[in-house]
């Protein structure tokens, strides 16, 4: 079975993004060399690349226009947008899935090959899936800095959850890449 991988760059108190929307100014604090070779590790374990519609618009926005290794793979990878508005998608290699995130991403976690599924982005989207179970590992990139306002990456009414912390590596920028074993109710999701 495939495992649902959620990636997040993630500010010291708690926020995914700024006061609008995409505003994402932090994640040039922890930004460099050391991030970049990371996130190139990720995508060769990427097999399909889940979004919502929101992040899904905002990230082919940005992407496509982009040059460079990550850009390259992110161009490269297969996507796949849980919607139940858009009638299309034209960013490379995506495809959409209409309708429910719970059912499509069950599916998909029972599809064969070697690649899992990773969720970037998308804090809405995670919040249904970490409640109902499906997410197996949270990848959080924790910036150091304190923005004071904007949108949490975890909600406030989201269902408690437990993890269990698999490695911390610090960078040199300051940021630190944590990575979680999602737990559910003192079992392993």
């Amino acid at each position: 079975m495939k495992r649902l991988v959620v990636w997040n760059v993630m500010t010291l108190d708690g926020y995914f993004e700024g006061t609008t929307p995409w505003a994402l100014d932090h994640h040039g604090t922890v930004w460099g060399d050391e991030l970049e070779a990371f996130s190139l590790q990720q995508g060769d374990e990427i097999g399909t690349l889940l979004f919502g519609r929101r992040t899904y618009e905002g990230m082919a926005s940005h992407w496509r226009n982009e040059t460079g290794a990550v850009a390259d793979m992110m161009n490269s990878l297969e996507k796949a947008v849980i919607t139940r508005t858009l009638e299309t998608a034209d960013w490379s290699n995506t495809r959409l899935l209409k309708g429910e995130a719970v059912e499509h991403v069950s599916k998909l976690k029972k599809e064969t090959g070697k690649r899992d599924i990773f969720v970037f982005g998308s804090a809405d989207l995670v919040a249904t899936l970490l409640a109902r179970g499906l997410v197996d590992e949270y990848r959080i990139c924790l910036a150091p800095i304190v923005l004071g306002a904007g949108s949490p990456l975890f909600k406030a009414d989201a269902i408690q959850k437990n993890f269990e912390l698999m490695r911390a590596d610090a960078l040199k920028s300051g940021g630190v890449i944590l990575r979680y074993k999602c737990q559910q109710k003192g079992r392993e999701v």
